[in-house]
């Protein structure tokens, strides 16, 4: 199917249409070969409250955004590598249902849909999409993925030191590396993540010794293989001719029809 509506015009259509509606604040998602799979209306469970969010399925990018006036006008342009993407369904947590967890190595957060059947869509799709890609690449799958932030109303102390008391003078931090919701003297060491960003990062307490121990280790190992290279013999070849000698051996369903209508 994707192949089938990579250069046809109803796709290039629909790719510019949503061009226009991120403006000019956003990033041109027309290119060679990519289609448009699917869109549609999630819930994101963010820092402070669920928010709603459009997302749009492409062959190879995840794209999501801010709705200011739906099918008219979105800010706030997001773009993911599918590459990137692992999913993971979540249970039911009060008014949030069909929950699941989309994670990248860089930013992971949750996400619900309207009813069970969407969700076992985009999940489908977008697993699908992944495949083909990782397949005509030969990557293999991301291991390594960031922590989703906990929302800060699931919690009212301090996940680390488990007595400050969060009130409207004390703030709630959020450690880079876990997620987990901190006071500031639980999370006032800073760590460099090079996943995340290009600066050091707060992190929290437990988190920071982890990190130090973890960067200490792969420090001595790095020190032990450079002591093993300097003491390594070196061998030189006994002549011309035996230099030479060397030198010489030497997816997709129509059944989800908000995609494809």
């Amino acid at each position: 199917m994707v192949d089938h509506l990579a250069h046809t015009e109803i796709n290039s259509q629909r790719i510019s249409a949503v061009e226009t509606c991120f403006g000019a604040a956003g990033q041109p998602l027309t290119l060679p070969g990519r289609v448009l799979v699917g869109e549609g209306i999630l819930t994101k469970e963010c820092r402070k409250k669920p928010k709603q969010r459009v997302f749009f399925l492409f062959s190879d990018i995840l794209v999501y955004g801010t709705i200011l006036i739906n099918k008219v006008k979105y800010s706030c342009q997001h773009i993911i590598p599918l590459e990137d993407v692992t999913t993971e369904k979540l249970p039911d947590c009060g008014d949030m249902k069909n929950r699941w967890l989309l994670k990248t190595s860089k930013k992971s957060f949750v996400v619900s849909a309207a009813s069970y059947t969407e969700r076992e869509e985009w999940i489908s799709h977008i697993k699908e999409c992944s495949s083909r890609l990782l397949a005509k690449t030969g990557r293999r799958p991301s291991t390594k993925h960031a922590a989703p932030w906990i929302p800060d109303k699931d919690t009212e102390i301090c996940m680390r030191c488990t007595k400050t008391k969060f009130t409207t003078l004390t703030r709630r931090h959020h450690c880079r590396n876990c997620g987990f919701v901190v006071c500031h003297n639980c999370s006032q060491a800073r760590f460099l993540i090079p996943s995340l960003s290009s600066k050091p990062l707060r992190v929290c307490t437990l988190c920071h010794r982890k990190l130090m121990a973890d960067k200490k280790a792969e420090e001595d190992k790095k020190r032990r293989y450079d002591e093993i290279l300097r003491r390594k013999p070196q061998y030189e070849p006994s002549s011309d001719e035996d230099s030479d000698e060397d030198r010489n051996n030497d997816f997709y369903s129509s059944s989800w029809s908000a995609f494809h209508a």
